[in-house]
């Protein structure tokens, strides 16, 4: 897969996740107006009068910020994966350019290609 292509699903995929954000979002004042009972939640001793609406938006905001931090170890990991590829690519590189600078990239290309995968795993795309 080229870098171009991949570079257009991504862009697809983001202009998708802001198209369901902005659905969930009007969804969300929907039933923020439409659901204004007043209830109490109570939790231990802590006790909290609010709008049915404001109380489970709450919980769906931590619900998401939970998820996010969740998420943080993966995306760290895949950051570090992705420098250290960067990185064997350069030193690849440099090694190409000092054994023979006048042999092609289709001469060599194999060769790399063999080594890139041998050495790293794939990351999955997302």
């Amino acid at each position: 897969m080229k870098l171009k292509e991949i570079q257009e699903r991504g862009e697809i995929f983001m202009q998708l996740q802001l198209i369901v954000a902005i659905i969930v979002a009007i969804l969300a004042v929907v039933f923020a107006l439409q659901n204004t009972v007043p209830i109490i939640v109570s939790f231990l001793t802590w006790r909290f009068e609010s709008s049915l609406a404001l109380v489970l938006l709450i919980t769906v905001a931590l619900g998401v910020i939970m998820s996010l931090l969740v998420s943080v170890p993966s995306k760290i990991k895949r950051i570090k994966l992705i420098s250290s590829q960067k990185k064997k690519i350069q030193e690849l590189e440099s090694n190409l350019q000092r054994e023979g600078g006048s042999k092609t990239r289709e001469e060599t290309g194999g060769k790399v290609e063999e080594e890139i995968e041998r050495d790293e795993p794939e990351l999955p795309l997302e």
